[in-house]
């Protein structure tokens, strides 16, 4: 039993062994079947590698090959445009010296016909001076030969002849300096006044002023025709509310792409204007907007006044002025005389009258202020009854201005004797801008009235073809006809024409009277 058991357990033990053997082996074969699969794809592997590796490195030589080759053609075309630009450069400087060489030449040969032009030239005016000297020759042998004829005509010699019309020029040179002595008469008597002239000279040299000729309409720019239609209103509406809101007519005619405003109150002329131009840019019309906007424009216009007269009284450095007087002042802006604006004036003789008592040093401050407001009472005249002067002392009397400027007022038109030098000053400064041709329309066409009267005693003697007054009628020249007015006869004439402007003109200072004679001989050479 034990014996047998043995057995087995040895025949299991050598099954076993037998089996672990077989099993083993067949491990071994397996593994040795892995790694020679393992092995061949390796060696795959690597065989893959390398000919991946050749191909980069062919393609990375290929691509050095093709940037080099790139650089060298882009560093060709970089040398060629050089040489281009030198080339280019070269050529320009050939051409600039071709260019100068042909203007060097053109200036030799332009020299050269120049120079043969005036030794051409030379021959000719030495050629015309021998002439001369042959005519001059000829000239006094005639005149010689006309003088034997005269006195044979005449019966005088030459001596009796000279001495009748030197006894003639005697005479007339006593009546000259009689007239002279009693213009030297004249002077002395004016000489009290040098001084104020120098003075007034001073004074208008130092102040120059613009005046505007004020006019009686003014024009508003429309953006097209068809404002125009609007602007009447669906059967007048519009501009009759516009007509009755500001006080002016508005003419509406053919005038392209324009409408007038006319009326002689320049404020009202102002508001209409400003409104109509407002509501022209809004382009809303009708009659309840015309009335708001007229009334803005009236508070718009107040304001400028305010700001005109405050402006005045700062330019003259006037203080201490009551607020209605200033704006009273300001609505001068809006008043003319003879076409000069009122404002301007007033200032204007403001400035010249302080000038003036700087001259005579006296306190230039006053002055200005009786200048600024000597015409105050314009700026009421239409309101209030009675004349400019009357309502501009009692304005300055109600706002307590000083005594001197209360006397300027009511004296610059001689309704008062003036009681101050700054009366006197304000009157002279008033007249000096006042009378200067230009400030109004009335004295530029007495202007010209005094110069076309001077011309027309010139033009009444015989042989006088043209006349002209030159330097605001200081000179006049006349032309006369050379074959009735003889070079003795001009002098003679000239005389005759001062003699009949003293007689008949009154004008202050000395008239020049020029007569020109001209005589123009001519001949064709055939």
């Amino acid at each position: 039993m034990s014996t047998t058991l043995w057995l087995e357990i040895l025949a299991a033990a050598v099954g076993a062994g037998v089996g672990a053997l077989v099993v083993m082996t067949m491990l071994r074969r397996r593994a040795d079947e892995v790694l020679a699969r393992e092995r061949e794809e390796f060696e795959e592997r690597i065989r893959s590698l390398e000919a991946t590796s050749e191909k980069e490195v062919t393609r990375r030589v290929k691509e050095a090959e093709v940037a080099h080759r790139a650089e060298m053609i882009r560093l060709r075309e970089g040398l060629d445009r050089d040489l281009k630009d030198r080339l280019e450069e070269i050529q320009k400087l050939e051409r600039r010296i071709i260019q100068r060489e042909e203007t060097l030449d053109k200036r030799r040969e332009s020299l050269d016909s120049k120079e043969m032009a005036l030794e051409r030239r030379e021959r000719q005016l030495g050629e015309r001076e021998d002439q001369l000297r042959r005519e001059e020759a000829r000239v006094k042998a005639l005149e010689e030969q006309e003088v034997r004829k005269l006195e044979q005509i005449a019966g005088l010699s030459a001596e009796a002849a000279k001495k009748e019309l030197m006894d003639r020029f005697f005479e007339e040179a006593r009546h000259d300096i009689a007239a002279e002595v009693q213009r030297m008469e004249r002077e002395a008597k004016e000489k009290v006044e040098g001084e104020a002239k120098k003075a007034l000279a001073l004074a208008v040299e130092r102040y120059s002023g613009d005046h505007v000729a004020e006019s009686t309409v003014s024009v508003v720019d429309l953006p097209s025709d068809e404002m125009k239609g609007r602007i009447i209103g669906r059967e007048g509406r519009n501009i009759r509310a516009l007509e009755m809101a500001t006080g002016v007519d508005i003419i509406i005619d053919d005038t392209p792409e324009a409408v007038v405003v006319s009326g002689f109150d320049k404020v009202r002329r102002e508001t209409a204007r400003l409104a109509l131009e407002t509501l022209v840019q809004d382009g809303r019309i009708h009659p309840g907007r015309i009335e708001d906007v007229v009334n803005k424009t009236k508070r718009e216009i107040d304001r400028r006044i305010q700001e005109a007269g405050e402006e005045v009284l700062l330019e003259l450095g006037i203080q201490g002025v009551h607020p209605e007087l200033v704006k009273l002042l300001g609505r001068l802006r809006y008043r003319t005389s003879y076409s000069q604006n009122a404002l301007m004036h007033s200032k204007e003789v403001a400035h010249l009258s302080g000038m003036l008592a700087s001259e005579l040093r006296l306190d230039p401050a006053m002055a200005k202020r009786a200048g600024l407001f000597h015409d105050i009472g314009k700026a009421v005249t239409h309101e209030q009854e009675g004349s400019h002067v009357q309502l501009g002392f009692e304005i300055a009397k109600r706002y307590n201005e000083p005594p001197q400027v209360l006397n300027a007022i009511v004296s610059h038109h001689e309704d008062e004797e003036p009681n101050c030098i700054e009366s006197l000053l304000v009157k002279a400064a008033d007249t000096l801008s006042a009378a200067r041709p230009g400030a109004r329309r009335e004295m530029v066409q007495s202007y010209i009235k005094r110069l076309e009267a001077l011309e027309k005693i010139a033009e009444s003697f015989k042989g006088v073809e043209k006349c002209y007054a030159i330097q605001a009628g200081r000179e006049i020249r006349v032309a006369v006809l050379p074959d009735q007015i003889s070079d003795s006869q001009a002098s003679f004439l000239a005389r005759d024409i001062a003699k009949r402007i003293e007689s008949e003109r009154n004008y202050p200072g000395e008239i020049l009277v020029t007569v020109i004679r001209e005589t123009r001989y001519t001949a064709t050479a055939r």
